[in-house]
C-alpha cells in the first residue's frame, strides 16, 4: 500500500506496462501482475492465451510485457 499525505492508504499505484523497451500503456492497479493482465485483457485476448512468467510479467503470443511502478517524487520535504 501507498501511503498518501493525509495518513491513508491507497490500494492503487500507477504503472508503466513495457513490451520490449516501448512502453504502451500507463495504468493504474492493484499490482504488476494484474497490471500486465488487465492491459493483454483489454486488446480483446482471452484468459486462456495469457501466460504468467513472473511477479510482473506476462505473455501474450510470444510478446512479452512487463509492469513497472511509476516513481514519482515526494513532495513532502527532504
Amino acid at each position: 500500500m501507498t501511503r498518501t499525505a493525509r495518513g491513508r492508504t491507497e490500494s492503487y499505484r500507477e504503472f508503466e506496462i513495457y513490451c520490449g523497451r516501448r512502453a504502451v500503456r500507463t495504468t493504474w492497479s492493484s499490482s504488476p501482475l494484474q497490471a500486465g493482465i488487465d492491459y493483454l485483457r483489454s486488446l480483446g485476448s482471452k484468459a486462456d492465451e495469457i501466460r504468467i512468467l513472473g511477479p510482473d510479467t506476462v505473455t501474450w503470443r510470444g510478446a512479452r510485457f512487463v509492469a513497472v511502478p511509476v516513481l514519482r517524487p515526494r513532495r513532502d520535504g527532504p
